[in-house]
Protein backbone atom coordinates (compact mmCIF):
# COMPACT_ATOMS: atom_id res chain seq x y z
CA UNK A 1 0.00 0.00 0.00
CA UNK A 2 1.38 3.39 -1.04
CA UNK A 3 1.65 6.23 1.45
CA UNK A 4 0.18 9.60 0.46
CA UNK A 5 3.68 10.98 -0.16
CA UNK A 6 4.54 7.98 -2.36
CA UNK A 7 1.27 8.37 -4.28
CA UNK A 8 1.97 12.07 -4.82
CA UNK A 9 5.49 11.20 -5.99
CA UNK A 10 4.04 8.66 -8.42
CA UNK A 11 1.61 11.26 -9.81
CA UNK A 12 4.35 13.86 -10.11
CA UNK A 13 6.73 11.43 -11.87
CA UNK A 14 4.05 10.30 -14.36
CA UNK A 15 4.45 11.26 -17.99
CA UNK A 16 1.87 14.03 -17.65
CA UNK A 17 3.41 15.32 -14.41
CA UNK A 18 6.91 15.36 -15.86
CA UNK A 19 5.78 17.08 -19.06
CA UNK A 20 4.02 19.83 -17.13
CA UNK A 21 6.78 20.38 -14.58
CA UNK A 22 9.66 20.29 -17.05
CA UNK A 23 8.13 22.22 -19.93
CA UNK A 24 8.69 25.95 -20.20
CA UNK A 25 5.23 26.48 -21.64
CA UNK A 26 2.77 23.93 -20.30
CA UNK A 27 2.54 25.11 -16.68
CA UNK A 28 2.04 28.82 -17.48
CA UNK A 29 -0.43 28.04 -20.27
CA UNK A 30 -2.47 25.73 -18.06
CA UNK A 31 -2.33 28.21 -15.19
CA UNK A 32 -3.57 31.02 -17.46
CA UNK A 33 -6.52 28.88 -18.60
CA UNK A 34 -7.19 27.74 -15.01
CA UNK A 35 -7.22 31.28 -13.64
CA UNK A 36 -9.40 32.52 -16.50
CA UNK A 37 -11.93 29.70 -16.07
CA UNK A 38 -11.97 30.13 -12.28
CA UNK A 39 -12.52 33.86 -12.71
CA UNK A 40 -15.44 33.13 -15.01
CA UNK A 41 -16.95 30.69 -12.49
CA UNK A 42 -16.49 33.15 -9.64
CA UNK A 43 -17.98 36.01 -11.67
CA UNK A 44 -21.03 34.09 -12.83
CA UNK A 45 -21.73 32.64 -9.38
CA UNK A 46 -21.29 36.11 -7.88
CA UNK A 47 -24.07 37.39 -10.14
CA UNK A 48 -26.43 34.69 -8.84
CA UNK A 49 -25.31 35.21 -5.22
CA UNK A 50 -25.77 38.98 -5.42
CA UNK A 51 -29.26 38.42 -6.86
CA UNK A 52 -30.10 36.08 -3.98
CA UNK A 53 -28.81 38.68 -1.52
CA UNK A 54 -31.01 41.32 -3.17
CA UNK A 55 -28.19 43.56 -4.43
CA UNK A 56 -28.50 42.89 -8.16
CA UNK A 57 -31.17 42.41 -10.83
CA UNK A 58 -34.07 42.65 -8.38
CA UNK A 59 -36.53 42.89 -11.25
CA UNK A 60 -35.34 39.58 -12.70
CA UNK A 61 -36.64 36.20 -11.63
CA UNK A 62 -34.01 34.14 -9.84
CA UNK A 63 -35.01 31.13 -11.92
CA UNK A 64 -34.39 33.02 -15.19
CA UNK A 65 -30.97 34.18 -14.03
CA UNK A 66 -30.10 30.74 -12.69
CA UNK A 67 -31.19 29.05 -15.93
CA UNK A 68 -29.06 31.46 -18.01
CA UNK A 69 -25.94 31.47 -15.84
CA UNK A 70 -25.52 27.99 -14.40
CA UNK A 71 -24.92 25.98 -17.62
CA UNK A 72 -22.14 28.39 -18.64
CA UNK A 73 -20.74 28.23 -15.14
CA UNK A 74 -20.59 24.44 -15.20
CA UNK A 75 -18.71 24.56 -18.50
CA UNK A 76 -16.13 26.92 -17.03
CA UNK A 77 -15.94 24.80 -13.88
CA UNK A 78 -15.09 21.71 -15.95
CA UNK A 79 -12.28 23.66 -17.66
CA UNK A 80 -11.01 24.96 -14.29
CA UNK A 81 -11.12 21.49 -12.73
CA UNK A 82 -9.40 19.84 -15.68
CA UNK A 83 -6.61 22.39 -15.82
CA UNK A 84 -6.32 22.32 -12.03
CA UNK A 85 -5.82 18.55 -12.07
CA UNK A 86 -3.18 18.89 -14.77
CA UNK A 87 -1.39 21.63 -12.80
CA UNK A 88 -1.50 19.42 -9.71
CA UNK A 89 0.27 16.56 -11.49
CA UNK A 90 3.31 18.76 -12.11
CA UNK A 91 3.87 19.50 -8.39
CA UNK A 92 1.76 16.94 -6.55
CA UNK A 93 4.15 16.47 -3.62
CA UNK A 94 4.42 20.19 -2.84
CA UNK A 95 0.72 20.90 -3.39
CA UNK A 96 -0.43 17.99 -1.23
CA UNK A 97 1.24 19.45 1.88
CA UNK A 98 0.45 23.10 1.09
CA UNK A 99 -1.96 24.51 3.71
CA UNK A 100 -3.50 27.04 1.32
CA UNK A 101 -4.11 24.29 -1.26
CA UNK A 102 -5.78 22.15 1.40
CA UNK A 103 -7.90 25.09 2.59
CA UNK A 104 -8.95 25.79 -1.01
CA UNK A 105 -10.35 22.28 -1.29
CA UNK A 106 -12.10 22.46 2.05
CA UNK A 107 -13.76 25.67 0.84
CA UNK A 108 -14.69 24.01 -2.48
CA UNK A 109 -16.21 21.05 -0.62
CA UNK A 110 -18.27 23.38 1.59
CA UNK A 111 -19.40 25.35 -1.46
CA UNK A 112 -20.42 22.08 -3.12
CA UNK A 113 -22.49 21.05 -0.10
CA UNK A 114 -24.09 24.50 0.00
CA UNK A 115 -24.92 24.25 -3.70
CA UNK A 116 -26.46 20.79 -3.27
CA UNK A 117 -28.57 21.96 -0.33
CA UNK A 118 -29.61 25.08 -2.24
CA UNK A 119 -30.58 23.13 -5.35
CA UNK A 120 -32.44 20.45 -3.40
CA UNK A 121 -34.23 22.43 -0.70
CA UNK A 122 -34.26 26.14 -1.55
CA UNK A 123 -34.33 26.56 -5.33
CA UNK A 124 -37.60 24.67 -5.99
CA UNK A 125 -39.54 27.19 -3.87
CA UNK A 126 -37.77 30.18 -5.43
CA UNK A 127 -38.39 28.95 -8.97
CA UNK A 128 -42.14 29.12 -8.32
CA UNK A 129 -42.09 32.76 -7.20
CA UNK A 130 -42.45 35.66 -9.57
CA UNK A 131 -39.93 38.45 -10.17
CA UNK A 132 -41.08 40.72 -7.38
CA UNK A 133 -41.38 38.19 -4.55
CA UNK A 134 -38.88 38.69 -1.75
CA UNK A 135 -36.03 36.19 -1.64
CA UNK A 136 -36.46 33.81 1.32
CA UNK A 137 -33.93 33.95 4.15
CA UNK A 138 -32.63 30.45 3.31
CA UNK A 139 -31.78 31.62 -0.22
CA UNK A 140 -30.07 34.75 1.11
CA UNK A 141 -28.01 32.61 3.49
CA UNK A 142 -27.08 30.23 0.68
CA UNK A 143 -26.05 33.16 -1.52
CA UNK A 144 -23.99 34.75 1.26
CA UNK A 145 -22.29 31.47 2.11
CA UNK A 146 -21.55 30.81 -1.55
CA UNK A 147 -20.09 34.28 -2.06
CA UNK A 148 -17.92 33.99 1.07
CA UNK A 149 -16.83 30.51 -0.01
CA UNK A 150 -15.76 31.62 -3.47
CA UNK A 151 -13.85 34.56 -2.00
CA UNK A 152 -12.08 32.03 0.25
CA UNK A 153 -11.29 29.79 -2.76
CA UNK A 154 -9.79 32.66 -4.74
CA UNK A 155 -7.87 33.94 -1.70
CA UNK A 156 -6.46 30.51 -0.89
CA UNK A 157 -5.56 29.94 -4.54
CA UNK A 158 -3.56 33.16 -4.56
CA UNK A 159 -1.90 32.20 -1.28
CA UNK A 160 -0.76 28.79 -2.57
CA UNK A 161 2.32 30.16 -4.33
CA UNK A 162 3.55 31.83 -1.15
CA UNK A 163 3.45 28.57 0.81
CA UNK A 164 5.16 26.34 -1.77
CA UNK A 165 7.97 24.34 -0.20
Amino acid sequence: MLSIKELMGFIESSGVGMTISQSRGWFPALEMIHVTATTFVFGMITIVDLRLLGFLARGSAVSDLYRDVIPLTWGAFVVAATTGILLFTGQAVAYSVNLAFQMKFVALALIGLNMLAFRRFVYPAIAKQDRDAPVPLAAKLAGGFSLAGWIAVVSCARWIAYLMV
